[in-house]
């Protein structure tokens, strides 16, 4: 019987925000302290490539996100904790797998048809006007991140669903040709989870410039909590909760309990500025602990470099043999 691995990433593309959290970093880090299971946790820095053409930004997010996740409660003794970038079987495996991808699935993924829809709005005559290679063939990368450590549950967000799938297809496709080499990965997308909603009510997300970074001081918080958009009903009138960026935010974060009883307040006319203190409050406190460990970590690069040099030494004792038992599959291997 295979033994359950879990993985997840996130592209060092910024500071992480609250919508990192609740679409992924939260359910990971709960998950990694199942004894039953091997963990894989990693900052994705190539991934980051395809948006990001800051060197220094991409450097300051791969501190801050491993800073991130430490100070969350991942434990690097217990998990392998890595950057994309240390493990080069990653991008042999990469290649190889664009070698049995259909372009046709490509066209299909969100990300690239987003890119070309929005050519097609701004009546540019190239549809694929500012496009790279690296957002196209996005899932592909995705594929070999998580085919190469064998993972068998891959936690993500709704948004990447259909990627999910596409890894799947990929493995699947690739297994059909050379024989059983890879697992097939089942995603993780708890049905209580959704995609969070930024301070403009659209998905948070920094290309919105719309997030709630995680560990604001407490000032800068809760100005930003407070530009929360909201509707014009006054303190008294009772306040659905649907489609109320507000409420899922708070929904995001809190317990089910907690949740609800939110939800009553709202419905019974709490005023918009007092629910927007409660949820300040809420996050306010429940990263106090965590943003002092955040702002150590922080400041201490060589014991983060560390942690990850020796996350890819031990992630490597897989990789190097399985991309030798993936190239043989193929016929890239010794000749005598």
């Amino acid at each position: 019987m295979i033994k359950k691995r879990v993985l997840t990433g996130i592209t060092t593309t910024g500071s992480p925000h609250l919508g990192n959290y609740v679409g992924a970093i939260k359910q990971a880090i709960d998950l990694s302290r199942i004894k039953e299971q091997d963990s894989f946790y990693f900052l994705a820095d190539y991934h980051a490539l395809v948006k990001n053409k800051d060197p220094k930004k991409i450097e300051r997010s791969c501190l801050e996100i491993a800073a991130t996740w430490l100070a969350l409660g991942l434990d690097p003794e217990k998990t392998f904790f890595y950057r994309q970038s240390d493990i080069p079987e990653i991008l042999e495996l990469n290649w190889i797998l664009s070698s049995v991808t259909a372009k046709g699935i490509m066209n299909r993924a969100h990300a690239y048809k987003a890119a070309t829809d929005d050519n097609q709005v701004k009546e540019n005559r190239d549809s694929d006007k500012g496009i790279n290679m690296s957002l196209f063939s996005y899932p592909i990368l995705m594929a070999a991140d998580i085919l190469m450590f064998k993972a068998t549950h891959v936690p993500v967000g709704q948004d990447q669903k259909q990627h999910m799938e596409m890894v799947r297809d990929i493995a699947q496709k690739f297994n059909h040709h050379y024989g059983d080499i890879f697992i097939i990965p089942t995603p993780v997308i708890s049905e209580e989870l959704s995609i969070l909603p930024g301070l403009d009510g659209r998905k948070m997300s920094k290309s919105y410039k719309n997030t709630i970074p995680l560990f604001l001081p407490s000032k800068k918080l809760r100005k930003l909590v407070m530009k929360i958009k909201t509707n014009s009903l006054e303190p008294g009138e009772p306040k659905s909760t649907e489609d109320c960026a507000l409420f899922d935010i708070y929904k995001g974060v809190a317990s089910k309990k907690e949740a609800l009883a939110f939800k009553k307040k709202l419905e019974e006319g709490m005023a918009w500025g007092e629910a927007k203190e409660e949820l300040f409050t809420y996050i306010d406190q429940l990263f106090a602990k965590p943003r002092e460990d955040y702002l150590r970590l922080t400041q201490e690069p060589m014991y983060l470099q560390k942690l990850l040099t020796e996350g890819a030494d031990k992630a490597r004792e897989i990789s190097l043999p399985y991309i030798k038992e993936i190239k043989e599959a193929v016929g890239i291997k010794s000749l005598s």
